[in-house]
């Protein structure tokens, strides 16, 4: 493993070519992905790797959310035949799934359950979502809480149950709006249970220098944003 932009975007061709169109069992432990790297800047930062990952075919693709769920991620993929990319972030942030829980490829992990509006969150941004919900407790507001770690395959059961319960979607990522998590939902949504989303994400941009604190307030990835979506996308809803 390295720093997501380089085991991604400078090798891309040859995970093409060698790993995914040859089915070969090889798995990409990436690190250091998203804005969160920090000071290293636009030229070390990826945002756009969930999306070059996504889009082979075979790819699994795992974006864990804290130190437990990456390690029992790195026991299941050992244990899975075939290519996976696995991204973590470098910060350290808190640790709050239980270390004994099993790790499922393709299962997603509910939260907090909720009846007003569903948040899908992955990775880092899992965490920012659990304090958008607590804010949202203190405004009256039943959110519903969703970790997808597994981006592909998609948990599509997990995502339209909840989806038809509540009647809105905020999907919150580290990430590009563009090839990203949000993108993935809204493709499910659209053929299956069309629903009004709202997407918390980077918006078509490269990212900088600053501290990830810095840069994930710059960037709309924190919990007053998730807040501020959510309150849009029940305006819509109930239209």
């Amino acid at each position: 493993g390295t720093f997501a932009n380089f085991s991604t975007g400078r090798v891309y061709d040859q995970i093409r070519q060698s790993v995914a169109y040859s089915d070969k069992n090889v798995k990409i432990c990436a690190s250091h992905a998203g804005l969160t790297l920090g000071e290293d800047g636009a030229t070390h930062q990826i945002l756009e790797d969930i999306g070059l990952m996504k889009m082979l075919p075979g790819m699994t693709v795992i974006n864990t959310c804290d130190y437990n769920q990456t390690k029992a991620a790195t026991i299941a993929i050992a244990e899975h035949h075939g290519p996976v990319y696995l991204r973590f972030g470098r910060p350290v942030i808190p640790v709050f799934t239980d270390p004994d829980q099993k790790f499922e490829i393709g299962k997603a992990w509910m939260v907090n359950e909720g009846t007003d509006v569903t948040i899908i969150a992955t990775g880092h941004m899992v965490w920012k979502a659990i304090e958008a919900g607590e804010k949202l407790a203190e405004l009256g507001i039943d959110a519903e809480i969703i970790n997808i770690h597994t981006i592909k395959p998609l948990d599509e059961e997990a995502v339209l149950k909840s989806v038809k319960k509540t009647g809105c979607v905020v999907t919150c990522e580290e990430h590009n709006k563009y090839g990203g998590l949000g993108e993935s939902v809204a493709r499910l949504l659209s053929t299956e249970l069309p629903t009004p989303q709202e997407f918390v994400a980077v918006n078509d941009s490269f990212g900088e220098s600053g501290t990830p604190d810095q840069l994930m307030t710059k960037y709309g990835l924190d919990s007053v944003n998730i807040v501020e979506a959510v309150q849009k996308v029940m305006k819509r809803a109930s239209k």
